[in-house]
């Protein structure tokens, strides 16, 4: 409190000697920023600010909220367009946490960055309530912003409800006693009595009859816990199902043309780095750059370090930016030996990486752990592997990186998540009912997870999940590149702008794995042949 006060007087002195006089809100969010900065760099920042702010138009030497936005929006630009973030690898703890707030005073949705206090793993019991809210508030944001939903203009000739869908809360529906005919509801599928389905929202609860033979369920996985946009009527205490749909998608653009250059994604920027026209430059002149993708990397399976020198004796004259490591690194199902193992396996690997100098000079290595390596159970999302198993390899390999699962790569511009977790059969599993075309499983489970906004829209009995932590799952925006690590059989697909890779397992699928290429937003088949 104390430095908040010392800070808000330093910088309201600084801008009088130079006439200007800040408005409230704009002295509250500076001070906001700065809190940030140590004492030694603190004025050297706020002369930096003072700059920007005279560089705009000014019409009075009040200065408003945006005037200053913009302003700390280009300090941190020039700050940040630096080769330190040619390649960042982020942990999903380290997102920024952004809470969902709606005015009922007027239709529009707020964002803003939660002030509570780190979460604990061991969440509380409004965490969990919470988490389902979120993402609720997500997708009924969106679902706004669409043409479909979206009220037309007054004076456009337009007549209200013209080609548009309103949606109705549940609360609405059990307020009504009489029929409820073309009704479209947005709610979360659970069931809260074995073999009974219900639509749930903040508002309440409402039974589904999905008897009918006549409904339709759009393209999709529809599992339980997973939010819908159910169209049907409503009558005598039951919601009768004639439709189910996902809410619509919407690209990285609308959203941060909606909310501006937020750095949802997280990262050292305090503004998005798709804002960088220097680092969109830089990302598509380097045509060289690669990420080598590989899945279950079994490191104590002999024939799996056999082909990754061969992989490592292939690409030694040319290296890659990145190899991509993901799990489980062990073959052999969790023991009490299981570690004393996978240190022998990293001082292998360590041992096949030092045999090719420039690789080991020039590329990268990142470890994201599977369900299967040692840690604290399968809850999500999953810690590094501990420091004494991979000290020794992070000694030798200095440019290697052992993250979290899910991590966050941030390639120049790009914004890359990587998930391992075999969720495809789960989500097959847990549907409340599969699609006819089977074939095309792909592209249904790419169509969910990029409309729920979250990497698990699953039970949370079927995929825990840290309550206070569910935000570093979220999809949302929608980045470039997810890399979903699944066993499931391998695909490259996009969909709403983003690019959704699947390497398959390495080991099983007759050792391929995928090449990503950042400057042409291109993926490519591989596989490794015989020795």
């Amino acid at each position: 409190m104390e430095a908040g006060r010392r800070i808000k007087s330093r910088v309201s002195a600084a801008f009088k000697m130079r006439g200007l006089v800040l408005r409230p809100e704009a002295s509250k969010y500076l001070v906001e920023v700065l809190e940030s900065v140590g004492p030694s760099e603190l004025e050297d920042v706020i002369e930096k600010v003072l700059d920007a702010v005279e560089k705009q138009p000014l019409s009075s030497n009040m200065i408003e909220l945006s005037v200053v936005e913009s302003a700390v929006q280009d300090c941190s630009q020039s700050c940040d367009e630096t080769i330190d973030n040619f390649l960042i690898s982020l942990e999903p703890l380290m997102c920024p946490r952004f809470m969902n707030s709606l005015s009922f005073f007027a239709p529009t949705f707020r964002l803003h960055m939660t002030t509570h206090p780190a979460p604990s793993l061991c969440g509380l019991a409004k965490d969990k309530a919470e988490l389902f809210r979120e993402r609720y508030t997500i997708l009924q944001q969106r679902i706004h912003r669409h043409e479909l939903f979206t009220p037309p203009a007054i004076g456009t000739g337009v007549e209200e409800g013209e080609n548009k869908f309103q949606l109705k809360t549940i609360e609405a529906l059990l307020g009504s006693t009489a029929k409820m005919g073309e009704v479209i509801v947005l709610g979360m599928i659970t069931q809260l009595k074995e073999g009974k389905f219900y639509l749930e929202d903040p508002s309440g609860t409402v039974q589904l009859d999905m008897s009918k033979r006549l409904h339709q369920f759009h393209n999709g996985l529809y599992t339980d816990s997973c939010f819908v946009l159910a169209e049907g009527w409503y009558e005598d205490s039951v919601f009768h199902v004639n439709g189910f749909g996902f809410p619509p998608t919407e690209p990285s653009s609308a959203t941060r043309a909606y909310y501006g250059n937020m750095n949802f994604f997280g990262g050292p920027s305090s503004t998005s780095v798709k804002a960088s026209a220097k680092l969109k430059q830089l990302e598509e002149e380097n045509e060289d750059a690669m990420f080598v993708i590989i899945s279950d990397v079994w490191l104590d399976d002999v024939e799996v370090l056999e082909k990754l020198n061969l992989m490592l004796s292939g690409y030694s004259s040319m290296p890659p930016t990145c190899f991509i490591f993901i799990g489980n690194f062990s073959r052999a199902p969790y023991g009490n030996t299981q570690i004393k193992s996978l240190k022998d396996s990293l001082r292998a690997l360590a041992d096949i990486i030092c045999a090719h100098p420039n690789i080991h000079n020039s590329s990268r290595f990142l470890f994201v752990p599977g369900p299967e390596d040692p840690g604290p159970g399968t809850i999500l999302p999953r810690p590094p592997l501990a420091n004494h198993i991979t000290e020794e390899f992070r000694q030798r390999v200095p440019f290697s990186v052992f993250t979290t699962n899910p991590c966050r790569v941030q390639y120049c511009s790009q914004e890359i998540i990587i998930f391992r977790e075999d969720l495809v059969n789960k989500m097959c599993r847990n549907c409340v009912r599969l699609p006819n075309d089977n074939l095309d499983i792909p592209n249904h489970f790419v169509k969910t997870v990029l409309s729920q906004g979250h990497l698990t829209p699953l039970p949370l009995y079927v995929s825990p999940v840290y309550w206070a932590y569910d935000y570093s799952l979220r999809v949302y925006p929608i980045p470039d590149v997810i890399v979903f690590a699944d066993k499931y059989d391998p695909f490259s697909i996009t969909s709403t702008d983003c690019l959704c890779i699947n390497p398959g397992s390495f080991p099983r699928s007759g050792f391929t794995f995928k090449v990503y290429y950042p400057s042409s937003r291109t993926v490519e088949d591989s596989k490794l042949q015989g020795l």
